[in-house]
């Protein structure tokens, strides 16, 4: 089932109206997971990081031992050809996706050059500023190198992204503020986290368990420019009790403020409406 509506689909080298099939019952993705993807957006008449955002699926096949076959730049003029059939102030959610088709040793590591390629676009819409969210514990925990591939936007990860937030749900919260190995605070389950006290900016030091998104970046920079003082460092779960405010940063939605966590109520403070504004203008001025 799709997320968005209005899709279309960019395979073997052309656009499809809707939600074509891409993918065989035989291929290596569907057998034994090797797929990745990256999501960037368009909207208001822009794509923020769109470029970035290309970038890192073909980092992300190259770290699944799957072949990239399409450049960053033939990449984004691909999807800038797609948009060009949604109206200019659409919302899309922006899906570029490789998998492997083949196998190599024992059919288990993907036979190089052996690779499937499609752009999903899906219409959906952003969040209104005020929306907001709230956050609770959970029992699972963000994998290491040495256990899963964290080095990739992969498919394959998820299933314990999709654990922590039923978790979450199912105790009557929005997200999972989710741990590293060591127990500190790592990031949501579906985005990275950030904290604010005493107008200095906090959020988890990257240590190889979860992807830094290029929003995350983005944000730090737009900051730092402002002259806010951003730190990243270790923090526990304590921290963000003792937090004055707590912002969301991902793709999909950008910047979402965070109301309680477990127990602790916080405000869409100042210096989230200000990050949200940052984004915004530096968006807007980069198109």
């Amino acid at each position: 089932m799709a997320t968005g509506t209005n899709i279309r689909t960019y395979f073997n080298g052309t656009w499809h109206k809707g939600d074509i099939p891409v993918m065989n019952a035989a291929d290596h993705g569907s057998w034994l997971g090797t797929t990745v993807f990256d999501g960037a957006r368009h909207f208001e008449g822009i794509h923020p990081d769109l470029e970035p955002h290309c970038a890192r699926v073909n980092r992300s096949a190259e770290a699944l031992m799957i072949t990239p076959t399409v450049s960053t730049a033939d990449m984004v003029d691909i999807i800038k050809e797609g948009l060009a059939a949604y109206p200019n102030d659409s919302a899309v959610y922006i899906r570029p996706m490789y998998w492997a088709l083949e196998g190599g040793d024992l059919g288990i590591v993907p036979k190089k050059g052996a690779t499937g390629f499609a752009i999903s676009l899906e219409e959906i819409p952003m969040a209104p500023e005020t929306a907001s969210t709230t956050l609770t514990t959970t029992r699972f925990r963000r994998p290491v190198m040495e256990d899963a591939v964290v080095n990739a936007k992969a498919g394959c990860l998820y299933p314990n992204n999709a654990r922590m937030l039923a978790e979450a749900r199912a105790k009557g919260f929005g997200n999972a503020l989710v741990a590293d190995a060591l127990g500190n605070v790592a990031e949501t389950s579906s985005a990275n986290v950030f904290m604010v006290r005493d107008g200095e900016v906090f959020t988890p030091i990257p240590n190889g368990c979860f992807l830094a998104g290029i929003t995350r970046a983005r944000h730090i920079a737009n900051m730092q420019a402002d002259g806010i003082k951003v730190h990243e460092t270790v923090l526990t779960f304590d921290d963000f009790h003792k937090a004055d405010e707590i912002f969301l940063s991902g793709n999909l939605m950008k910047v979402t403020p965070v109301s309680e966590f477990d127990g602790t109520t916080y405000n869409s403070g100042p210096t989230t409406r200000r990050v949200r504004e940052l984004y915004w203008d530096w968006a807007h001025s980069d198109a």
